[in-house]
């Protein structure tokens, strides 16, 4: 075939008198288009308000690409029941969960849910649920339980390299709304915001768990039993600041990789520290978080989770029913603890926020089945890209806003 040549016939002159306007254009082009960029992130960057369709969309679509979260599910001796019900409820094609009975629990139960994931079909599919078989042991205050969500975050940093952030749920935790609307929102945040409650007034803390210093039989035996307490009493730590909080998170996986990595000497030296520090996972994150330059202003001091105490706090929570359901939905909290197995509450959030019927996952825009006298919209599954909020989006949005206000955000991280 014969190519079209004309373009040498042009001489300079001619090429000088098309090529400076050509130039212009393209450059006042780039000038507009940097200008249009800039607008729209500025845009964005101003509110995350959002407007939720009613059918399924794909934020990438929107130039929002939809984060992955990692799930650590934990449980012990006779919560399978319970923790399949979690799985069920929290469930996305698009997330990794591992799932931790610890070695309270017997080889038949930790068997249970791994012959639940190997043959529920649509995990089976996706691929994204593992089941530690070599359980850890964990003693109740103890460091065992600090290093056995460090062991979780190591194998999901190594079977699944494309999350952003972690979270840690127990048996006894609950979503308050579809993994679509937490998709959702998150999508429009930073990837490298990490939500824990924390503060370094540690009040009474300071005595009871600061300066005692305690031994966990866990470290060296495969019994359970409880912590020892040393006569000696030690001073705080002059060389790094301590913070405490809540042991429910959500941390990004860039801060996790600097945790178990350890790049720096700092992760090591407190989780050396906390070994012998009475409820580890109330403080590790926390400290580590709060002490270093490139992480302390990634902050949110709220665990989003909905969680009520007595007054004067107990040593747990209150355990949620049907009496607390509407102070949960107005918390906006994606999460709630604690729960008593099957407490009626359950059943109702269930039916009115998750919209799923028992012993079946959460729909959302990945399910497109047919929900015809009653049938499982999730046994036909698109992509997981695609999702559908639910009204529930609109209260974490509003919640999410409220933290990141200008008058609570900054002033309130690491103080």
């Amino acid at each position: 075939m014969k190519r079209n040549h004309t373009s040498s016939y042009y001489t300079s002159v001619d090429r000088k008198k098309w090529l400076t306007p050509v130039l212009i254009i393209a450059v006042l082009s780039l000038i507009i288009l940097v200008l249009t960029i800039n607008h729209s992130r500025s845009n964005r960057n101003s509110s995350l308000k959002l407007e939720s369709e009613s059918t399924n969309f794909n934020d990438q679509k929107l130039g929002f690409p939809l984060p992955k979260f990692a799930y650590l599910i934990s449980g012990t001796k006779g919560d399978v029941p319970r923790v399949k019900r979690l799985i069920q409820a929290v469930y996305h094609p698009r997330n990794y969960y591992v799932v931790h009975l610890d070695l309270e629990a017997s080889d038949d139960e930790r068997l249970e849910i791994a012959k639940y994931v190997k043959f529920e079909s649509v995990i089976r599919e996706f691929g994204n649920v593992f089941v530690i078989g070599e359980a850890d042991l964990i003693t109740l205050k103890g460091p065992t339980a600090i290093a056995s969500t460090l062991h979780a975050i190591a194998i999901l940093l190594k079977k699944a390299y494309d999350w952003d952030w972690f979270l840690n749920l127990s048996a006894s935790d609950y979503p308050l709304m579809p993994q679509d609307d937490i998709l959702h929102i998150f999508s429009y945040l930073p990837k490298d915001m990490n939500f824990l409650e924390h503060t370094s007034s540690i009040g009474w803390k300071e005595h009871q768990r600061a300066r005692p210093i305690i031994i966990d039989p866990g470290l060296y035996h495969s019994k359970k039993s409880g912590v020892f307490l040393a006569k000696e009493k030690r001073a705080l730590p002059a060389s790094f600041k301590l913070f405490m909080g809540s042991e429910w998170v959500v941390l990004t996986r860039s801060f996790l990789e600097f945790c178990v990595w350890g790049w720096d000497n700092l992760p090591r030296t407190l989780l050396m520290y906390y070994t012998n520090f009475h409820s580890s996972p109330e403080g590790y994150f926390h400290t580590v978080v709060c002490n270093h330059k490139d992480y302390q202003n990634t902050t949110v001091n709220h665990d989003l989770h909905y969680i009520k105490w007595d007054n004067p706090p107990k040593q747990h929570p209150i355990s949620l029913a049907l009496e607390h359901y509407e102070d949960m939905v107005e918390s906006g909290a994606p999460f709630a603890r604690e729960f008593s197995e099957n407490d009626p509450v359950l059943n109702k959030i269930d039916e009115k926020l998750l919209r799923r019927t028992n012993g079946r996952f959460t729909p959302g825009g990945w399910c497109v089945g047919s929900t015809i006298l009653g049938k499982d919209p999730c046994v036909a599954y698109g992509s997981p890209d695609a999702i559908k909020p639910t009204v529930s989006s609109k209260r974490l949005e509003k919640l999410i806003l409220q933290l990141l206000n200008s008058e609570n955000f900054r002033s309130k991280q690491c103080i």
